[in-house]
C-alpha cells in the first residue's frame, strides 16, 4: 500500500516540474522579446537623431566653408551670397542639439515651426492656415501666386505668398534656394522670414510692408498721392536694391521680373523689392511662349535671343522711372507715349534748326518754348498730379537716366551703380538748392533783423533830439 502510494506520487511531482520548467521558459522567451523591442526601439530612435544631429553638422559646415547652387537665370550656378545673417543661431542649433537626448530632439522636431539651418523659420501648414484665417486674408496676386497677411503666433505681422502646386521644382532644391534667400539681407530688399512645405504646399513668408506695392499707389485712386521728392526717394531705394543684387551677391542675382507690383513701400514710402531669387516660372499668353517675366516690362533684346542678361533688368527699371514720371502703366501703352514725345520734339528740333540756317532771327519765333524747357518733352506726359509741383529740371534728369536705361543696344545701357550715381546726383543737387535757399532765407531774416534794430535806434535818436530841442 504504502509502496503503491509512493509510486503514485512520483509522476504527480514530476509534472509539476515540467509545468514550472514550462512557465519558465515562457517568462524567458516574454522578457526577451521585450528587451529586444525595447532595445530597438532605441536604436531607431538613436539613429534618427545620429542623422539630424550629422545634417545640421553639414549645414553649419556649408554656410562658412562651401557654396551651394541656386538658379539666378534659369540655371544652376554657383553661388555664395554676401550675407549679412549671421550663423550663430544655426551653431547654437547644432551645440543644443548635440546636448539633447533622442526624447528631446523628437519633442523638438513635432513642434509646428522650427530653426532650418539657413536661420529661416519653418512653419506648418497647420499653423499658417490658422495664421491668415482659412487663407481669407488675400493681398493680392503676386508672380508666383495668392498673397495673404498673416499674424503669427508671436504677433508678428508677414505676408505668405503660396507658389503654384504645379511647380516642377523638387522639395529639396526648393529648400535650398530658401536657405539661400534668407542669406539675402538688405535695407531695400523685401526679407525672408520663413516658409513652408506640407500637404503638397509651398509658401514663402515674407515681411510685411504696410503700404503695399508701388503699382497701387500710382494707379489706385484711392490712394495717396506721392509727391516728388517720394517718387525721387523711390527711384534711388531700388536702385540700391537692384545694385544689392547685381553686384553684392557673389554671382549676381538677376531678377528677371522687375515691375511696379513687386516694389513694396514701408509706411515710411520706402521701396523695397519682392519676388527676387526664386526661379521663374514660364509666361504663355499666346503671343510666345517660353518668355519668363511680365508683358510691358521685358527687354525687346531678350524677346529676340532668349537671353536674360543684367541689362535685362536695367531695360526693366527704365519702365519703373517712366512710370514713376507719368503714372502711366506699361500696358497703358506708357512707351507709345514716351517714343511719340520723344520723336515730336526731334522733329520740332530738325525744323527749328533748319529754319535757323534760312533765317536766324525768325528761329526765335518758330523754336518751341516747350521744347526749348524740356528737352526729352517729358513735360508733356508728366503725372498730372505732378505739374506745378515739382521741380521740371530734376524731371528731365530723371528722364534723360530712364532713357538711357531703354536703349536698344544693351551693352551701351548703363550699369545699376551708374544709374543709383546718377538719381543720388539728382537728390544731392535738389538738396544743395534747399541749403542755398535755407542760406538765403536765413541771411534775409538776418538782414530784416539788422534793419528792424537800425529803425529801433534811429527811433531812439529821434525822440532824444527832440528832448533836447524842448
Amino acid at each position: 500500500m504504502d509502496q503503491n502510494s509512493f509510486l503514485g506520487f512520483q509522476p504527480v511531482r514530476r509534472d509539476q516540474r515540467m509545468v514550472h520548467q514550462t512557465d519558465l521558459v515562457i517568462i524567458g522567451v516574454s522578457v526577451g522579446l521585450a528587451l529586444g523591442i525595447l532595445i530597438a526601439v532605441l536604436i531607431f530612435f538613436g539613429i534618427r537623431w545620429y542623422k539630424k544631429r550629422a545634417n545640421l553638422r553639414q549645414c553649419a559646415n556649408e554656410r562658412s566653408l562651401t557654396t551651394l547652387p541656386i538658379r539666378t537665370n534659369g540655371l544652376s550656378t554657383t553661388t555664395d551670397y554676401s550675407a549679412s545673417l549671421s550663423t550663430s543661431k544655426a551653431i547654437q542649433g547644432t551645440e543644443n542639439l548635440q546636448k539633447s537626448s533622442p526624447l528631446s530632439w523628437w519633442s523638438h522636431h513635432s513642434k509646428d515651426r522650427f530653426a532650418s539651418a539657413s536661420g529661416v523659420l519653418r512653419y506648418s501648414y497647420k499653423a499658417v492656415q490658422k495664421a491668415t484665417q482659412n487663407f481669407t486674408t488675400l493681398l493680392g496676386q503676386g508672380s508666383f501666386g495668392p498673397v495673404y497677411k498673416a499674424k503669427m503666433p508671436a504677433g508678428e505681422v508677414v505676408a505668405v505668398k503660396v507658389l503654384a502646386s504645379n511647380s516642377k521644382q523638387g522639395e529639396k532644391e526648393f529648400q535650398r534656394e530658401v536657405s539661400l534667400l534668407g542669406r539675402l539681407h538688405h535695407r531695400n530688399l523685401v526679407n525672408l522670414v520663413g516658409y513652408c512645405v506640407d500637404k503638397g504646399q509651398r509658401m514663402l513668408i515674407y515681411e510685411f510692408l504696410s503700404n503695399g506695392s508701388l503699382s497701387n499707389l500710382l494707379y489706385s485712386e484711392e490712394q495717396q498721392v506721392l509727391s516728388w521728392d517720394e517718387r525721387l526717394q523711390i527711384a534711388l531705394d531700388i536702385s540700391h536694391g537692384i545694385e544689392y543684387l547685381h553686384e553684392g551677391a557673389v554671382p549676381p542675382v538677376i531678377h528677371r521680373d522687375l515691375k511696379s507690383a513687386n516694389i513694396l513701400l514701408d509706411e515710411s514710402l520706402r521701396a523695397k523689392v519682392a519676388d527676387f531669387g526664386l526661379s521663374k516660372e514660364e509666361v504663355y499668353d499666346g503671343r510666345n511662349s517660353g518668355l519668363k517675366g511680365t508683358y510691358g516690362y521685358i527687354d525687346p533684346v531678350y524677346i529676340s535671343t532668349n537671353q536674360f542678361t543684367m541689362k535685362s533688368d536695367i531695360y526693366s527699371f527704365g519702365i519703373i522711372i517712366f512710370e514713376l514720371i507719368t503714372a502711366i502703366h506699361p500696358h497703358q501703352n506708357l512707351m507709345e507715349y514716351v517714343s511719340l514725345v520723344s520723336s515730336l520734339h526731334s522733329a520740332k528740333q530738325i525744323y527749328s534748326y533748319g529754319y535757323f540756317c534760312c533765317a536766324t532771327v525768325l528761329t526765335y519765333f518758330h523754336f518751341s518754348p516747350k521744347a526749348a524747357m524740356a528737352p526729352d518733352g517729358v513735360d508733356e506726359i508728366l503725372d498730372k498730379q505732378l505739374v506745378g509741383e515739382c521741380n521740371i529740371e530734376e524731371v528731365r534728369m530723371l528722364a534723360k537716366v530712364a532713357h538711357k536705361c531703354l536703349h536698344q543696344l544693351p551693352r551701351k545701357r548703363p550699369s545699376i551703380a551708374e544709374v543709383s550715381q546718377a538719381i543720388l546726383k539728382i537728390k544731392q543737387r535738389r538738396l544743395a538748392k534747399e541749403d542755398t535757399m535755407s542760406f538765403a532765407g536765413e541771411e534775409f531774416s538776418r538782414a530784416v533783423s539788422r534793419i528792424e534794430v537800425q529803425q529801433v535806434e534811429l527811433s531812439r535818436i529821434a525822440s532824444v533830439n527832440e528832448r533836447v530841442t524842448e
